[in-house]
């Protein structure tokens, strides 16, 4: 469990970043958590979670910069919210919300016609932080918040501010981003982190090894598919992505996720699966032969992907980039790339060798950097040849220290002799 005086000790480590890049600049630091989706479980918008540990939707939260002071603004519902949804545990919050850093829970502002918000509600729902944040920028106070002009992040927060644009005069002016701050913050991994995410690791490795236990002739997809979600569900994990079972030709598709095919002897079906736990993940692929062992072909396609995992987990160090085109004798894609050209393979690698991870698969960290000690990543090489239908991707954990790179999934059999051992081992069983 983590100390909730953590996410009080990280918001206290941003601020100080943002006084220290900031100084002439007098402001509130201001974040907003998701929405609730129509369809689908609510997840935590991860910086935020990683900033306050609140898992409930619709909440924002706001410091001042000069005095500390910390207000959480909480949706006004119309209903009674907690007969609706498990709201348990931020009701623990109301109790003492200083043991969270939080001064004051202030209403967010107008009633809320049911039990949960929705992105185009009502403005005035928000009526509260509109105030106090038109008060801030009248008195020309900057605003930092979360809002990256890269496409993929922070999509509900940027539709958030683009209506709070129409209702707080200058509010875009006053506007500066602080993502990449956050960014840094996250790359580096504490121990708490780390343990949440090796137990991430090792629920998927157990659906790993549970998938590679069923796996046989004319089985679906979808079976082995069930039962990695039994697993992740019974050890108190959610699928952190969608999951691959992809067979045959749909070994060859990079993020083939339909996982209904019946799998046939003389295939290898690629199981690219990730648990997440108290919101940390873990992203883990092995390739397995239906027929339980590997032909002649297979095995020298996957001997080759897996000695080009080894070699770049051997040189992988700080100060070496996971991607970086400009000097490709310091980059471990195209390191990994040079690799499979010499073995005949390079044209069939056509993704990258890894990314970061931790409260999101793809997790935040600048690729223009270099690997520094406490990044988690990937490492997954993979070869692809269509018209083969033949596809094969190897990928596991690592956590970066400073003498080199340490396997956190190491503990999963992806040797040829091992993953035929395994396999035989469930048949058994």
């Amino acid at each position: 469990m983590v100390s909730v005086h953590l996410f009080v000790e990280r918001r206290k480590k941003l601020c100080e970043q943002i006084k220290k890049q900031y100084k002439k600049k007098n402001g509130i630091l201001c974040l907003f958590g998701n929405l609730e989706p129509e369809r689908g479980l609510f997840r935590q918008e991860s910086s935020f979670y990683y900033l306050t540990g609140i898992t409930e939707p619709g909440v924002i939260l706001t410091v001042d910069l000069a005095s500390d002071e910390t207000y959480l603004f909480v949706p006004q519902y119309a209903i009674n919210r907690s007969l609706w949804m498990d709201t348990a545990t931020f009701d623990v919050l109301f109790q003492d919300p200083l043991q969270r850093g939080i001064n004051i829970i202030k209403p967010l502002g107008g009633q809320v016609s049911g039990y949960t918000m929705h992105a185009f509600g009502h403005i005035n729902q928000y009526a509260n932080l509109i105030g106090y944040l038109q008060e801030a920028v009248s008195a020309q106070r900057t605003i930092f918040s979360l809002f990256s002009d890269e496409s993929d992040l922070y999509t509900n927060q940027k539709l958030l501010w683009f209506r709070l644009y129409d209702v707080i005069t200058n509010v875009e002016k006053s506007l500066i981003d602080i993502h990449s701050l956050v960014a840094d913050m996250r790359r580096k991994k504490d121990q708490q982190e780390l343990d949440a995410i090796i137990e991430a690791i090792s629920i998927t490795a157990l659906a790993q090894e549970t998938a590679a236990h069923v796996i046989h002739d004319n089985l679906s997809e979808a079976e082995v598919h069930g039962n990695i979600k039994y697993i992740m569900t019974a050890s108190g994990a959610t699928e952190g992505f969608a999951s691959i079972v992809g067979s045959g030709k749909n070994s060859t598709v990079l993020h083939y996720h339909n996982n209904n095919q019946i799998m046939q002897n003389g295939q290898l079906v690629v199981v690219d699966i990730g648990a997440e736990k108290n919101m940390y993940s873990a992203d883990i692929t092995r390739t397995y032969p239906v027929a339980g062992t590997f032909s002649e072909r297979q095995k020298q396609v996957y001997t080759v992907v897996l000695e080009t995992q080894e070699y770049i987990a051997s040189i992988a160090r700080p100060g070496i980039w996971l991607r970086n085109k400009d000097n490709p004798e310091q980059s471990l894609h195209h390191l990994a790339k040079a690799f499979l050209d010499k073995k005949g393979y390079g044209q069939y690698f056509v993704h990258g060798i890894g990314h970061y991870l931790g409260l999101d698969i793809h997790d935040v960290g600048s690729y223009a950097e270099p690997l520094k000690e406490g990044d988690v990543f990937t490492i997954e090489p993979g070869v692809y040849i269509t018209k083969e239908q033949l596809g094969i991707r190897i990928e596991d954990n690592y956590y970066m220290t400073a003498k080199g790179a340490v396997c956190l999934s190491d503990g999963l059999a992806k040797t040829v002799e091992d993953v035929e051992l395994l396999m035989a081992s469930g048949k058994k069983a």
